[in-house]
């Protein structure tokens, strides 16, 4: 069973979503917030596996209420989906770095908020193609380094970097295993210690970190 937090601050919205989320026989709605300051109290105490975190709030604003849950070592494991229905592109590095780990606008249908947090509750990342847009556009207009900081995987073995490398090139575990000529089972192992040894929480952030610090460029 999937467990899942609702953050808006519109009552009829939050209502809306427990009602789809609730007809699925393997997602229940836990808890429900009307602003940051909530969430960060209800997710100590309901302990959900899934926020959907809604991104302008009074009092405190998602982002910031993601940062301050993820950032809390003593929380329970949690993994925040981005909900919004205002323009995007100011939003999505500053819902990465927090460690959000999707985000899907207001106007999706029933089946893909569904599917989104199958996918996110599953350990994946999940963006709305609008964000993943925009993310491929900043990257392709942003200067190169002039060097590239190799220093943020210097943690990882040969091995590690080179399917670190293919990840943020957007391929999957069975396409990685295909051009290294290993198993996916050995590829989903390599993931596992990478995300870890890196601290980050899935591929999404590996894409992110990876052209940041001048690993990869778009195109290549």
């Amino acid at each position: 069973m999937i467990r899942v937090m609702v953050v808006d601050d519109q009552p009829m919205f939050r209502a809306g979503l427990k009602a789809i989320l609730n007809q699925n026989s393997d997602i229940e709605v836990v808890a429900e917030a009307e602003d940051g300051i909530q969430a960060i109290a209800s997710a100590k105490i309901r302990r959900p596996d899934v926020i959907l975190m809604d991104v302008r709030m009074p009092r405190l604003d998602g982002i910031e209420a993601t940062r301050l849950i993820l950032g809390d070592p003593e929380a329970p494991p949690v993994r925040v989906m981005m909900l919004t229905t205002f323009d995007i592109d100011g939003y999505v590095f500053d819902a990465l770095r927090a460690g959000a780990s999707g985000f899907l606008l207001k106007d999706a249908t029933a089946e893909e908020l569904t599917a989104a947090v199958r996918t996110v509750a599953a350990g994946d990342a999940l963006l709305a193609p609008k964000a993943t847009t925009y993310l491929l556009e900043a990257f392709t207009t942003a200067p190169e380094l002039q060097k590239p900081r190799t220093d943020v995987v210097a943690a990882l073995t040969d091995r590690e970097r080179d399917v670190f490398l293919l990840i943020a090139r957007g391929m999957s575990n069975s396409e990685i295993g295909h051009e290294l000529f290993i198993a996916e089972q050995t590829v989903k192992t390599h993931v596992g210690r990478i995300l870890a040894k890196l601290q980050l929480r899935d591929r999404v952030h590996v894409v992110v970190l990876a052209y940041e610090a001048g690993l990869v460029r778009a195109g290549s």
